[in-house]
């Protein structure tokens, strides 16, 4: 080597990016190696919010679990609620009432909306387009307050009950919730006219960590990251639960699999999540929106309660001596189309008031896992647009 070669040579340089938020989006260290600014290797390192949710859930009885859920993913707690208790109602072997479904459904919408409005905004701000934070934070704001009004909590709901819900629909809420659905249509298109035709942010998301159809399935992605990639996947027709088959809308498919790509298909995903809750609220059977109380899975009625003994006995045996149901021995597993992709909890019973094993499918986990191979031959500066467009949720990735 000449002297000349020798003095233009470089060292490759290994960077930690994380797992302080401005950088990283959430408690997440990324290990990367660099030549000049373009990214050689990058590796995920994980575990820096592991809170032990899985094992918790062996140590509390099915509906004490359910708080826990929320905490797993805080942006759409609902989503996480409704999929752990369709795995414990399928090994129980009960059906909740269509009402109960129903309001499900809607409710795993509103998150649907929410999370990606959230997800928008924050991926908006890590690029440098801070008013579209604002933009989605407003009408984000307006759906917890109606959670806030059904439920008594905005971020931890703990909404669903193993075998139905904590409570119905109140009154009151029902015109919030089509003025919610009237409000949508203009923050979306506020949206869409700062980011989808802005230059600069086509500039730093087209292209950027590309994953092709293949490699998407691959990797086990679901959710927008593989629809955007062009795999036509959704378990909401795939699998249906929670009567998603009465409710007609359409599955979002991209093409090249980038960050713009799955912006597209999440900005498209809350038009027909708005399709959905539409055909909600109009088509609400009525009933109750718990299985019976003879049942013994949950709660009698305060009214029972407060003026029968039998009603009293039934409260304390399920809250104080007993502390729930048996369930048989077995195992369930219902899959579920989260906003990030397949959620579910695989739930294993011994026969006791607890679950034996308690496990979770979490697409934050197995998205992630892709985040080395899109950032091959990507720029260091491109590695929070693409972090941002995973929606890691830490505590679900770590659990």
């Amino acid at each position: 080597m000449t002297l000349e070669a020798k003095a233009l040579s470089t060292e490759k340089m290994v960077l930690n990016f994380g797992p302080s938020h401005p950088a990283t989006h959430g408690t997440l260290r990324v290990i990367v190696e660099l030549d000049g600014e373009l990214v050689t290797k990058a590796v995920p390192e994980i575990g820096f919010l592991h809170c032990g949710f899985e094992k918790l859930g062996e140590h509390l009885d099915f509906n004490q679990f359910v708080t826990v859920t929320d905490r797993m993913n805080y942006i759409s707690p609902l989503c996480n609620n409704v999929a752990y208790a369709l795995s414990a109602e399928k090994l129980l072997d009960i059906k909740v009432p269509k009402r109960a479904q129903y309001i499900r459904v809607l409710m795993c919408e509103l998150s649907r909306i929410a999370d990606h409005l959230v997800q928008i905004g924050m991926q908006a701000v890590d690029i440098g387009a801070f008013t579209v934070f604002l933009y989605g934070f407003r009408l984000r704001e307006k759906i917890y307050d109606l959670f806030e009004m059904v439920c008594g909590a905005r971020l931890t709901t703990s909404y669903t009950r193993v075998g139905g819900l904590m409570r119905d629909l109140p009154e009151n809420s029902i015109p919030v919730v089509y003025d919610l659905l009237d409000r949508l249509p203009a923050t979306l298109k506020e949206i869409d006219g700062l980011l989808t035709h802005n230059r600069i942010w086509l500039d730093r998301t087209r292209g950027i960590g590309p994953i092709s159809h293949d490699e998407a399935l691959s990797y086990g992605l679901t959710g927008p990251l593989a629809r955007a990639a062009g795999v036509d996947y959704d378990l909401r027709v795939k699998e249906p639960y929670s009567s998603y088959e009465d409710f007609d809308f359409d599955v979002i498919i991209g093409q090249n699999g980038d960050v713009y790509d799955r912006y597209i298909v999440r900005m498209y995903e809350m038009w027909e999540s708005q399709k959905i809750c539409r055909q909600v609220m109009d088509n609400l059977p009525g009933g109750p929106v718990n299985v019976d109380a003879d049942s013994k899975y949950i709660l009698p009625p305060r009214p029972e309660v407060f003026n029968s003994i039998e009603g009293l006995i039934h409260h304390f045996m399920v809250t104080m001596e007993n502390r729930g149901f048996t369930p048989p021995v077995g195992e369930a597993y219902v899959p579920t189309e989260s906003p990030n992709g397949e959620l579910g909890y695989f739930i294993v019973s011994d026969g006791s008031r607890e679950p034996y094993r308690v496990r979770t499918r979490p697409p934050s986990l197995i998205n992630y896992s892709a985040f080395p191979r899109m950032m091959e031959n990507m720029m260091v500066s491109d590695a929070v647009a693409i972090l941002g467009s995973l929606n890691v949720i830490a505590g679900e990735l770590d659990r």
